[in-house]
């Protein structure tokens, strides 16, 4: 029995008209959502009202998850990706019997899955829909994660203090070394090298403390701790950092490092900026086992670490290079005028200088350098070609499948001609445990090269736009960073809707 003779008999039993029903059948299929959750949205029917008429219709129990409490023995039945996918949650175990909940008693797929997956006999029995995901998302958020570590730690012992000024510094220290605070510190920094994340960002805000982790460069909300742990956290990681806790009032960076077993080594560069509801931290993961270049293999490497405080800057660095006679000079980012004069001068002179710049594009660097205050015929001399990338997520091959939902007119749209549209197949990750059910996992780079031909730096000598720049050097071959990102879309490699999320069209 599904959505559509449920519907049926809500209006023969007199529970619903024909107009609601025809209206909630409307805003389900417009949402994408089961038409019982519309039902009970649209205010037609109370949730517990539905519940039980569709118990009834399938001979089977009704279950209210807000006044059950059940076994975190039991919750781990059932992975937290399955429960999530179909919608299910184990309630209780007897012998060989699993009790499930479920919004819809029909779906015998899942059921199948469940009695595959955990060996054991399955009875169901029917919840509301909206109790249902707020119960998975309540348990397995506490079997995973914070439950697990914070144990029976009361929180009430701590107290939100509004002043700064009038933080108890030692008390605060001693907060940052109990147990709990101690292992939930440790769950996120090793927790997101198990996601593969790339950064941590523990967020203060007036009502509510959230930790998130970005994941294939887009962040995702993992936890969110007791409000009162915030200042306990927050100086904790500031301890591992050996930044001063006192100082509530300015930014600060540092760095921590981890041993790992079987030797392996983190190392977490830390930013702490003092924000509005207390400090907010960020942490750079840097896996140095995982390095995909080994700089050793490059030849005769000579770095410098730049020292501001001691006036060691990019600018003063390269002037001693110049005295140093290399062969290459490698310029972290050219930020201001006078790094940017001494690296065009140093260009000048015969050595190969490489750099980064943050711009929207290729043509965009000639611009900037310009903007700088670089004399156009200096940028024209020295510079022989520009690169700019974007990393789009890869599509996760274990859920791969075939995008049917992507239309010819939205990939002419985005600039494939209408021959290649036809002839592509798009696809996307349906969402699977490895992938963490984002349909992603890994990232691919697209890039933009321009290279500055004689006819481009007659272009920067007139002071040409970005877009006069960018339109020559298409007319001259230039392959842009939506074209390549749209071959990686032809190649089967990333979405559409990722194409559009990491490059600008060309025109």
């Amino acid at each position: 029995m599904d959505d559509q003779k449920i519907g049926e008999l809500l209006v023969k039993e007199n529970l619903l008209s024909a107009e609601q029903l025809s209206k909630a059948k409307d805003e389900a299929g417009r949402r994408g959502q089961r038409l019982g959750a519309q039902i009970s949205k649209l205010g037609y029917l109370q949730e517990t009202e539905l519940n039980d008429f569709v118990a009834k219709q399938y001979g089977v129990p009704a279950i209210d998850l807000e006044e059950f409490e059940i076994d975190p023995a039991v919750i781990k039945l059932i992975p937290e990706d399955v429960a999530t996918k179909h919608g299910v949650l184990p309630v209780n175990r007897a012998g060989s019997t699993l009790i499930m909940a479920t919004a819809d008693p029909s779906n015998i797929f899942a059921i199948d899955d469940i009695k595959f997956l955990t060996g054991y006999n399955v009875e169901v029995v029917v919840a509301a829909e909206d109790a249902l995901k707020a119960a998975i998302e309540r348990y397995y958020d506490q079997s995973s994660s914070l439950e697990d570590v914070i144990g029976d730690f009361d929180d009430t012992d701590f107290e939100v203090i509004a002043d700064d000024d009038d933080v108890d510094l030692s008390e605060l220290a001693k907060e940052s070394e109990d147990a709990p605070v101690v292992k939930l510190v440790n769950l996120i920094l090793t927790d997101a090298i198990k996601k593969e994340a790339s950064d941590i960002h523990i967020e203060p805000y007036e009502k509510e403390f959230r930790v998130r982790y970005r994941i294939d460069g887009v962040l995702y909300e993992v936890m969110k701790p007791p409000l009162k742990l915030r200042n306990a956290i927050t100086s904790r990681i500031k301890i591992m950092a050996e930044l001063d806790i006192a100082e509530r009032r300015l930014p600060q960076d540092g760095r921590i490092k981890l041993k790992m077993g079987r030797g392996r080594e983190m190392d977490y560069r830390v930013s702490v900026l003092p924000t509005l509801f207390g400090e907010k931290v960020v942490l750079r993961l840097l896996d140095k086992g995982n390095l995909q270049l080994d700089m050793t293999k490059l030849g005769g490497i000579n770095q410098v670490q730049m020292h501001e405080d001691i006036g060691l800057n990019f600018a003063a660095a390269l002037r001693a290079f110049l005295r140093q006679d290399p062969d290459i000079i490698m310029v972290g980012e050219i930020r201001d005028f006078e790094t940017a004069e001494i690296g065009v001068k140093a260009a000048l002179t015969g050595h190969m200088v490489l750099s980064t710049l943050h711009t929207n594009d290729a043509p965009s660097s000639v611009n900037r350098l310009l903007n700088m205050g670089i004399e156009p015929f200096l940028v024209a001399s020295s510079v022989n070609c520009i690169m700019a990338q974007r990393l789009a997520r890869r599509i996760c091959e274990e859920c791969k499948e075939t995008d049917a939902e992507v239309e010819v007119e939205a990939m002419v749209r985005a600039g494939l001609s209408e021959e290649d549209a036809k002839n592509t197949t798009p696809y996307k990750g349906r969402g699977c445990s490895r992938c963490a059910d984002t349909g992603y996992k890994g990232r691919i780079a697209c890039y933009e090269v321009m290279e500055l031909t004689e006819e481009l730096k007659e272009f920067v000598l007139n002071g040409a736009s970005a877009a006069e720049l960018k339109r020559e050097a298409i007319r001259g071959g230039m392959m842009t960073l939506r074209r390549s990102a749209l071959n990686r879309m032809v190649e089967g490699v990333t979405t559409l809707s990722e194409v559009l999320r990491m490059s600008a069209a060309d025109n």
